[in-house]
């Protein structure tokens, strides 16, 4: 009969345990700062238990590998990626999983050089400031470039592969993409989905959230929708969702500051005397004066 180490017979609570983590504090936060994304959120909070149990058991003396914690996420821009990778770099970091706890996001400018010797120094200073903490990369596809023979991509991947084996006692990768392009990615690199420990796909939002989130985002820089002006506002969404290069929360975001810079452009056109509730509402023909009511596309969104 094998001996128990005399750890394993001690009490533990874990309420006491999973609150001091500060892991719900972050993943309330979390919940205040992203509307919807339940299965995004579930995900999270379940690697979130499983780590906190790998400690646990460390902390007990029962034999466990390190948890591989490099992740990939995949949804359509603007629906909270970068949001969820820098809470959870704060969860690695309040687990011990990482030292500092920081974000460093990157794309393939960052790492890739356009001439021979560029790549290697560029991608060594992305990977110094990451350690100690997580490093997002954005469209992570854009890496890996077979068409082109003269890319210098490769040699950033294998950088990058050799620091998440090596280097992986203080430092997370998250890759982070277009999921189709995501999938073709690892499948034309081995060694990155060998590494990738958790998949999480990000879901588009829908049309109640997308309302929600502009709410939100109104409320929270002190503006505010009248009814009709509300209303046009969903109708402007239920358009623009069609429209190409929609993008969740991003478009909602950039559609409220074109709705600003109209508003503003309407209260000094008008002139005159006004009350100050006037420099926060929002008026329907603040809306409904967008491109997109008119039947035109929002290829670039900065005209819409």
């Amino acid at each position: 009969m094998t001996d128990i180490p005399a750890t394993q017979g001690e009490q533990i609570d874990l309420d006491q345990v999973w609150q001091s983590s500060d892991i719900q504090a972050l993943l309330d936060k979390l919940n205040e700062e992203l509307i919807g994304l339940v299965p995004v959120k579930t995900r999270i909070r379940e690697i979130a238990a499983m780590l906190l149990v790998a400690r646990l058991r460390e902390q007990h003396q029962m034999s466990t590998d390190r948890p591989t914690l490099h992740m990939s996420f995949t949804g359509r821009p603007g629906t909270g990626k970068t949001t969820v990778a820098m809470r959870m770099a704060k969860i690695l970091h309040s687990l011990g999983y990482v030292r500092k706890g920081h974000l460093v996001v990157a794309s393939r400018d960052d790492l890739v050089g356009q001439y021979v010797g560029h790549t290697a120094p560029k991608t060594k200073e992305i990977l110094k400031k990451a350690i100690g903490g997580v490093l997002f990369i954005d469209e992570a596809y854009y890496l890996y470039r077979p068409e082109n023979e003269r890319d210098y991509g490769q040699e950033a991947i294998e950088m990058l592969l050799t620091a998440m084996e090596n280097q992986r006692d203080d430092f997370v990768v998250i890759l982070a993409g277009y999921k189709e392009r995501m999938d073709t990615f690892f499948q034309s690199n081995p060694g990155f989905h060998s590494r990738i420990a958790h998949h999480v796909h990000f879901p588009d939002y829908s049309l109640d959230e997308l309302v929600q989130i502009a709410e939100l985002m109104v409320r929270q820089q002190m503006y505010a929708f009248d009814d009709n002006s509300r209303d046009a506002f969903r109708e402007y969404l239920e358009q623009r969702v069609q429209q190409p290069h929609f993008a969740n929360a991003r478009s909602v975001r950039n559609a409220l500051d074109r709705i600003k810079l109209r508003q503003a452009n309407r209260l000094i056109r008008a002139g005159g005397s006004i009350i100050a509730s006037d420099l926060a509402r929002i008026d329907v023909e603040d809306v409904r004066a967008s491109r997109v009511f008119r039947g035109g596309s929002s290829a670039a969104e900065t005209s819409a």
